[in-house]
């Protein structure tokens, strides 16, 4: 019984890593030139240079590709440089913003007071009023119990 749980699994891969394999050898097509090899990326359209070397194949990207991918890069370079220097610019300037409408240590202690006088007074009113209805919180313990 054992041999099917490993048997099927390790078929399954096999099949996997040839079909795999496949893909990649019809992925690309050599064809012979004067002086190499051409090779071409049949999913993308790349071309490159191939030479034998020491029994090896060496490839290198064609000029013009090359060429491409050079404007490409520098391209995204530049964007990136441009995009980093908006991103400087723009912490920069909200960071000054929001210190600069930031309120002093004294104008917060300032309002503070403020507040704190508003609500006492709030409370003497508040107090004065159950005085001249003649509600001394008795009422209020009662409902509680």
């Amino acid at each position: 019984m054992r041999p099917h749980y490993i048997l099927i699994p390790a078929a399954l891969f096999s099949l996997v890593a040839v079909s795999a394999f496949s893909e990649e050898t019809d992925r690309y097509r050599l064809e012979k030139s004067a002086n190499g090899y051409v090779r071409m990326d049949t999913q993308t359209g790349a071309m490159s240079i191939c030479e034998e070397r020491s029994g090896q194949l060496v490839c290198k990207t064609a000029a013009d590709e090359r060429a491409a991918y050079q404007d490409e890069i520098d391209k995204l370079q530049s964007s990136i440089k441009a995009l980093d220097e908006r991103v400087a610019k723009l912490e920069n300037s909200l960071s000054a913003r929001l210190e600069s409408q930031l309120p002093s240590e004294e104008d917060f202690n300032k309002t503070m007071g403020y507040m704190e006088q508003f609500f006492r007074t709030f409370k003497d009113i508040v107090k004065d009023m159950d005085k001249e209805s003649g509600d001394d919180g008795s009422r209020l313990n009662q409902q509680k119990t």
